[in-house]
């Protein structure tokens, strides 16, 4: 039954490789269709990869090598085709606040457990 139902599409926003291996094999494992950007994409780049994904939600860490997260959020939440996308954020410290009020949907501290991501990304 669950083969007939349309995957959701997850924009999966890490630059730690082995975090995004485990996330994908996750989020595929649970029935999501998993994209990921271009790596070492620019602001921009980055920007345009989510508005191409099309992707149903996006799960940004707020810590990325090169990028804010917040920059990305900001950069979502100003293109008329993302603006309503649904976005949860996580990062290793206490930055929900900041996440928020940029415009994220939710907010998860690292380390979560997966039943914390799989709702999240439900909701």
């Amino acid at each position: 039954m669950a083969a007939a139902m349309t995957k959701r599409k997850v924009m999966l926003v890490e630059d730690d490789a082995t975090m995004q291996a485990v996330l994908t094999t996750l989020l595929e494992i649970e029935g999501f269709q998993v994209v990921v950007p271009p790596e070492r994409a620019n602001l921009d780049g980055l920007i345009q990869a989510i508005h191409d994904s099309h992707a149903d939600v996006i799960l940004l860490d707020v810590h990325l090598r090169q990028i804010s997260g917040l920059d990305v959020l900001k950069g979502i939440r100003t293109d008329t085709s993302t603006c309503s996308t649904r976005v949860v954020m996580s990062s290793g410290m206490d930055v929900k606040d900041a996440c928020m009020q940029g415009g994220a949907d939710a907010f998860l501290m690292k380390p979560f457990m997966p039943d914390d991501l799989l709702a999240m990304l439900r909701g």
